[in-house]
């Protein structure tokens, strides 16, 4: 009797959160202040991150640009991080060298969870902050000569989809998480990117795009925002379906492929 109860229960929510969103649809959400929080951003010094900083900085937060055990002491325990920086190296895999995939994943995914390790203490004791993953598109789907950079990014949907469950078990429910996953960017590490169904993003739409999720305190964040619905949809298509839609999407860049450097 009481799987029945729990299965009467479970129809009943699953109703509620699809009523919700439709509701949230129409209606703005309520957006936070982070004026007076002390955020850090890795990876501030180009690119997204440095279009982030600077979104934080027109809100009046206080912003810290690197190293942890003397920061702590000087503006006190951080309450936001965006775990931002991230490396790619566009590659066949036999081209791909061992140093390369190596500093993918400790840049990528690896150097997550030691900040986040670092910082999280003091989030807790207080029940409040926010823990924001960089990741990309390429953490929920793949693309051909981006193998450790796709499997760095998987890891990190994962790292923010794991903690945010952790998060809620200890009841830690006052510390936000969010992540970024946008598309093809234009930041100077990946050269002459191009695909004929999705923009090329510039820095500051992605920015604006991470703090709006921040403030709201929306856990998935996709840039553009329709991504979530291709996702969604594509869960659904045959294999050979989804092969057309890659040939029609024509994803092109500069990579390196059998030791020479083309466009694919």
């Amino acid at each position: 009797m009481n799987i029945v109860l729990d299965l009467l229960f479970l129809l009943i929510i699953i109703i509620y959160s699809y009523l919700e969103s439709l509701v949230k649809v129409f209606i703005p959400r309520r957006r936070k202040s982070v004026a007076g929080e002390i955020v850090l951003v890795t990876g501030a010094g180009h690119g997204i991150g440095r279009k982030i900083a600077y979104e934080f900085a027109k809100r009046k937060s206080r912003l810290v640009l690197w190293d942890i055990n003397k920061v702590k002491k000087e503006v006190g325990d951080i309450t936001i991080v965006v775990n931002n920086a991230g490396t790619i190296y566009p590659a066949d895999l036999l081209s791909t060298k061992d140093e390369e995939i190596t500093k993918t994943f400790e840049v990528n995914i690896l150097g997550h969870f030691w900040i986040t390790k670092a910082l999280l203490p003091a989030m807790m004791s207080r029940n409040h902050g926010h823990v924001v993953t960089v990741a990309s598109l390429c953490g929920h789907g793949v693309i051909p000569y981006l193998i450790p950079y796709c499997s760095s990014k998987f890891a990190a949907v994962g790292f923010h989809r794991a903690l945010t469950a952790e998060l809620e078990a200890v009841g830690k429910t006052g510390i936000k998480t969010s992540c970024l996953c946008p598309v093809f960017v234009n930041t100077g590490f990946t050269k002459n990117p191009s695909t004929r169904l999705w923009p090329i993003l510039e820095t500051d739409e992605v920015a604006r795009s991470l703090i709006d999720g921040i403030l709201t305190n929306k856990k998935m964040i996709f840039v553009p925002s329709y991504l979530n619905i291709s996702l969604t949809l594509e869960r659904f298509l045959p294999e050979r379906a989804l092969a057309a839609i890659n040939r029609v999407q024509n994803i092109q860049f500069e990579a390196v492929v059998g030791h020479k450097t083309k466009m694919n």
